[in-house]
């Protein structure tokens, strides 16, 4: 069979089963989004994309960061990032992928163990299996398991730095980290807590930091800019020698195109924003309440705490039917299937975004009761 006919029966197979992925354009309310500040269309990055224009920042690198696209705005914004997260250095990258890639594919050396939740991101275990250390999984969210592998790895005659890697808000569950419970576990055998906060920056911790802050351990955070901070790229925040690794080693920081200056001009001023604005942070945390009440109250919910709200609907084409249901009632919702997640917990992943109002919370809510009640 020739490669063209293999891949044509690969797609069909998916069809079948429910799972064949189109692009689709946006549509409705946004319930679909990370934009979860409404800062990604906003006046405020409109103004300082003029401003940027008119100090005449380049609208692109033109190569890697060591090959001359290295710009003052890229070592401004990493100077900046580092102050307000924290940290003694930052790096900022083409996007959240390709800096989580790199954490995992670098930092972990060989003889090292990387205990990970068994949810975390796609672009962690991509980084991972690039890389030379051993790797183990534990159940969501279970302290107690990481302890355990932890502890059984060393008592087998594991001698290496252990990394553990947790999502401060998990992008499909919605829910938090124990995150005090991992630093206090990190403490004990001085491993290295890695935090991927990229749906908790500029929404949960002081002036949207995320929630790894005040953790009393040695943390490596992930903070993505094209989510709540509406623009695009990742910055990586830790100890300078960490960054300094990683711009002598990471592949792909190395031999990527450079994130455009204009792009790190716009993220400076989304950071700003964070500071200059706390009202964008209480109305989204306002958004949020209200949503997980409306969805209890009308759906018979209990979401999490935070803007993510799964809705767990069965198969996988009982998912698509609900999505593409209330996509033409004018909400666009997206339905999430394996292997995004996990075999049988196809999903709705309801968004509380900046660009929606109480009253289209209440509809969406009302209008999903009505579809589950009446779709088989």
């Amino acid at each position: 069979m020739s490669a063209p006919e293999r891949l044509s029966d690969a797609l069909a197979a998916l069809a079948a089963r429910g799972r064949l992925r189109h692009l689709a354009p946006a549509g409705g309310l946004d319930f679909a989004s990370n934009d979860y500040l409404g800062l990604a269309g906003s006046h405020l990055l409109r103004v300082a994309a003029a401003k940027a224009l008119a100090r005449e920042v380049p609208l692109g690198s033109g190569g890697s960061r060591l090959l001359r696209g290295n710009h003052p705005e890229h070592e401004a914004l990493e100077a900046e990032a580092a102050a307000f997260f924290g940290t003694e250095a930052a790096l900022y990258m083409g996007g959240g992928f390709q800096a989580n890639q790199a954490i995992f594919a670098t930092l972990p050396a060989q003889g090292d163990l990387v205990l990970h939740d068994a949810l975390i991101h796609a672009s962690a275990h991509e980084g991972m299996r690039l890389g030379r250390a051993e790797t183990r999984a534990f159940p969501h969210n279970d302290v107690a398991a990481a302890g355990t592998l932890l502890r059984d790895w060393r008592r087998a005659g594991g001698r290496g730095q252990v990394w553990i890697a947790v999502e401060s808000v998990y992008s499909m569950e919605g829910d938090l980290a124990p995150r005090a419970d991992f630093a206090a576990l990190a403490r004990e055998d001085g491993a290295i807590l890695v935090v991927d906060e990229a749906h908790a920056t500029g929404v949960f911790g002081p002036q949207g930091r995320g929630l790894a802050q005040g953790l009393n351990a040695r943390v490596l955070s992930l903070h993505t800019c094209g989510k709540a901070l509406g623009v695009s790229g990742g910055l990586i925040c830790g100890a300078r020698v960490m960054i300094d690794t990683l711009v002598n080693r990471a592949r792909p920081f190395i031999f990527a195109t450079a994130p455009a200056p204009f792009s790190a001009a716009l993220v400076r001023a989304a950071l700003a924003a964070l500071q200059e604005h706390p009202t964008l942070i209480r109305a989204a945390q306002d958004r949020i309440a209200f949503a997980r009440t409306e969805a209890q109250r009308l759906c018979g919910l209990a979401p999490p705490n935070s803007q993510i709200i799964p809705v767990l609907t069965g198969t996988d084409a009982r998912t698509m039917t609900l999505a593409h249901a209330l996509q033409a009632q004018g909400f666009d919702v997206r339905g999430i299937r394996p292997p995004t997640v996990p075999r049988g917990t196809a999903r709705l992943r309801i968004s509380i975004t900046g660009g929606v109002e109480r009253s289209d919370i209440t509809a969406l809510f009302t209008t999903l009761a009505a579809l589950q009640d009446t779709t088989p």
